[in-house]
């Protein structure tokens, strides 16, 4: 067996949905899920708890006012859990940790970077990205931002960019808020859904989506990628980073990490069974090149057709 096969056809795929389907056993693996990341992070020198009580002693009333539209209506598939929070991304517990969760899953791919596995990923995604797109963006727009760690990275790459971040959770947005700030970053932050932005058609050179399309149903990442047909101008560019359906670490994961791995992430089926080149072919871009950037993960690039 050479490639993952996390789809509903699997033996182990059918047998791990089984049993997330028992609560009790749901609920103790995404605790366990969670708890291993947190021992992991402090063991390699990721500041958890120290963080999270920072971000505790804040007063976030005036971040989240600056971003939160109100009158958002949430999509049906984000009311529900992610990553091992009852309240998905709509909490700010999610909020807080999603910097130092990111340094503590990512250290494992590069050991001896230990808590800078992360910003070597994102470094190996760039890097793609930089090679394949030479004329350097104006206008990029960040879909599903988070707490904008990725928004400042092409803010380093692409100094002289205006960069825009969008999401659907008004907490992360508001400590991407807080962050910007702290960091004297101009960027513009917009609380909505990736496949309904409002932004005005034909006004991004470059559209990215960093580890974002295995956290949506296929419909979701579908429109998204018409959203970003609409709003990339003329010989624009739409990037992607996520993980790699095809990559062996999936395939031979043993059954207990894959559980607890799909405890925390409701659409991995959807996300490793879509056919990625062709839904991007069918939203009007021209074919996609998809390349290797870690052992799990792939970037892809789609230019405007």
């Amino acid at each position: 067996m050479t490639t993952a096969t996390l789809n509903t056809s699997g033996i182990a795929s059918r047998a791990v949905n089984f049993l997330l389907g028992i609560k009790p056993l749901a609920n103790f693996a995404k605790n366990r899920a969670r708890q291993m990341m947190i021992d992991r992070g402090e063991k390699i020198g990721v500041p958890w708890r120290k963080q999270v009580e920072y971000f505790q002693s804040l007063n976030w009333e005036e971040s989240l006012h600056n971003v939160e539209n109100p009158n958002l209506v949430y999509p049906e598939y984000y009311l529900c859990s992610f990553h091992a929070y009852e309240k998905g991304n709509l909490s700010w517990e999610a909020a807080w940790e999603v910097e130092v969760a990111a340094k503590a899953v990512h250290a494992g791919m590069y050991p001896e970077a230990k808590s800078q596995g992360d910003a070597k990923l994102r470094q190996s995604h760039y890097d793609l990205v930089t090679e394949q797109i030479t004329d350097p963006p104006q206008d990029i727009l960040d879909i599903g931002c988070s707490v904008g760690m990725s928004c400042f990275a092409l803010q380093e790459i692409y100094p002289d960019a205006k960069i825009t971040g969008v999401d659907l959770s008004p907490y992360y947005l508001a400590v991407a808020d807080y962050q910007g700030k702290q960091q004297n970053q101009p960027i513009k932050w917009v609380h909505a859904a990736g496949e309904s932005t409002g932004l005005p058609d034909a006004s991004f050179d470059l559209v990215s989506l960093f580890l974002i399309c295995h956290e949506l149903p296929q419909s979701a990442t579908r429109e998204i990628f018409h959203e970003a047909k609409r709003l990339l101008r003329s010989q624009g560019h739409l990037t992607i980073m996520d993980m790699n359906p095809k990559s062996e670490v999936y395939a031979k994961m043993p059954p207990y990490i894959l559980t607890l791995l799909k405890s925390t992430e409701p659409y991995l089926d959807e996300y490793f069974t879509l056919d990625i080149e062709q839904a991007l072919m069918d939203a009007g871009f021209a074919r996609p090149t998809i390349t290797i950037n870690t052992p799990r993960h792939r970037t892809i690039v789609a230019k405007v057709q």
